[in-house]
Order: C-alpha cells, then sequence, then structure tokens
C-alpha cells in the first residue's frame, strides 16, 4: 500500500487498541473499563499499563516509585527546575511554567536524553556479550564511537543517588538482574581497567540498568521517565511566586561582562 492508499485508508475514522470514552456512559483503557475496573489502581500501575499493555507486580511499581521520588529535588539552581523558578517570578501560571521546565527536561545531555541512550546502550551490549563478544571490546568499541552515556557526572563523579535505589533494589529483589550486573561490570571497566576514574555510575545509569531488567524497551523506558523530576519543581514554582515579582536571579546591567561592539548613536 503507498502513501495516499495509506492515508485514505486511515481518513474519516481511528483505529485504535488503547482506548476510548463515550461521554455520558463510559471510558475504556486498554480493554477494561476504567471506572469499574481500573477506578482503584495506583496512579503509576495505570501510567505504566497505558505504556506497556502489561500489569506489574507491587514490588515492580514500588520500585519505579523509587526511581521517581530519589531524585526529586527542589532546587532552583538547576537548569529545568530554573525555568518553573523564573515561571513563578515572572508570575506566569504554574502550568505554563511546569511544562516549559518539564520540556527543557529532555536534554541530550542531562535527564531524558541520557536516561534513553544508556538503556539502550545495555540492551545492545548484552546482546553482543550473549553473541560471545568481550564486554571490554563492547566498551572500547562504544567509546571510541560515542560517549557512554549512564558514566560520568558534573561537578562530583560520585552520585548520592545511588546507594540509596540500590538499597531500595535489593530489599525488593532486584539486586541481581542480568543488565545490573552488566552496568557494575562496565563501570568497573571504565574506572579499573581504562583508567578513566571521573566515569563512574550515574544516576541514568542504575536506573536504566534495572529498567531494562523489568523488561521496558527503550521508547517506553523514555516515556515512563518523563515525570522523574517533576515533583521537584512545583516547590520551586510555588517559592518564587511567594517572592516580589522578578525577585528571583535578578541581574543588574553593571552585572554582564559586555565584550562586543561599543556603544553607538542610532541618529545619523
Amino acid at each position: 500500500m503507498n502513501g495516499p492508499e495509506l492515508l485514505k485508508s486511515h481518513a474519516g475514522l481511528l483505529r485504535t487498541a488503547v482506548g476510548a470514552c463515550w461521554p455520558g456512559t463510559r471510558a475504556v483503557f486498554r480493554g477494561h473499563d476504567l471506572h469499574a475496573d481500573l477506578h482503584d489502581s495506583d496512579w503509576l500501575e495505570l501510567y505504566l499499563f497505558g505504556i506497556t499493555g502489561r500489569r506489574f507486580t507491587p514490588q515492580e511499581t514500588k520500585l519505579l516509585h523509587g526511581i521517581w521520588v530519589i531524585t526529586s529535588y527542589p532546587d532552583t539552581r538547576i537548569w529545568n527546575n530554573r525555568v518553573a523558578g523564573l515561571a513563578g517570578s515572572a508570575r506566569s501560571t504554574p502550568l505554563l511554567g511546569l511544562t516549559g521546565a518539564q520540556a527543557v527536561t529532555e536534554a541530550r545531555i542531562y535527564a531524558g536524553g541520557p536516561g534513553l541512550r544508556a538503556i539502550d546502550f545495555y540492551l545492545r551490549a548484552s546482546k553482543a556479550v550473549d553473541s560471545g563478544q568481550n564486554l571490554r571490546d563492547v566498551v572500547q568499541l562504544e567509546l571510541e564511537s560515542r560517549y557512554i552515556y549512564g558514566f560520568g557526572r558534573p561537578i562530583n563523579s560520585r552520585d548520592e543517588r545511588l546507594p540509596w535505589l540500590l538499597d531500595l533494589a535489593r530489599s525488593l529483589g532486584f539486586g541481581e538482574g542480568k543488565h545490573l550486573k552488566l552496568a557494575f561490570e562496565v563501570e568497573k571497566i571504565l574506572v579499573e581497567d581504562l583508567g578513566k576514574r571521573s566515569l563512574q555510575m550515574n544516576y541514568a545509569g542504575l536506573t536504566a540498568a534495572l529498567g531494562a531488567d523489568l523488561g521496558l524497551t527503550p521508547r517506553q523506558w523514555h516515556i515512563f521517565r518523563f515525570p522523574i523530576v517533576l515533583a521537584g519543581m512545583p516547590p520551586c514554582w510555588v517559592e518564587a511566586a511567594e517572592k516580589p515579582e522578578g525577585a528571583l536571579f535578578p541581574t543588574p546591567c553593571d552585572g554582564v561582562a559586555y565584550e562586543g561592539l561599543p556603544e553607538r548613536s542610532w541618529i545619523r
């Protein structure tokens, strides 16, 4: 079927397996009546069910909850939280401010980007090792062609979140997963074998390994991570909105180091 024929076959109707609603009657969520069957679901359970189409155990759900909680930092200096804070300072609405902050969270080197690339690397590396390749060779080749996401962190290479999440994962029975073990092996190769001391595992690396062990695909993992730092943003907006308008990070003109063209007259 060519392009025009394909589009024509979809014109005027929506084919869907994920759900639909009939206002005044009912709503269906992946084959289940949302109100009759799923009304008492945990929000994260419903979120994951919508992404993957499968149900997660209470232990899996608690682990995934923990991944969100442990990195919810209400620090307005952090790049995406700063957007939320500045929106509150400018008297923007919370929805606009938080949406903007969420949008910049999907950066290539922070938050969304590294998480997606880390799980992709683990899945490729695991497949390569299963086929007989040496993991050190896989890591070396990855380093030659691109950066290994999930390892290394600006300011301080030690990630304070890891011990807490590892304790949670182990307490729930997820401390011996295939990809989690692979992640620690990769860290050992980077830090000890190759001498790259700054490339210790970071939060993206640990969480991606756990996500891979839960059977999530890169796309599913990417969508799951969407609100991973969201809980830290509203406090930044609220606090900024409670201060005088424009009082968050104000910069006086004499605080700007300008090295461009000198002052010019606009009158000829």
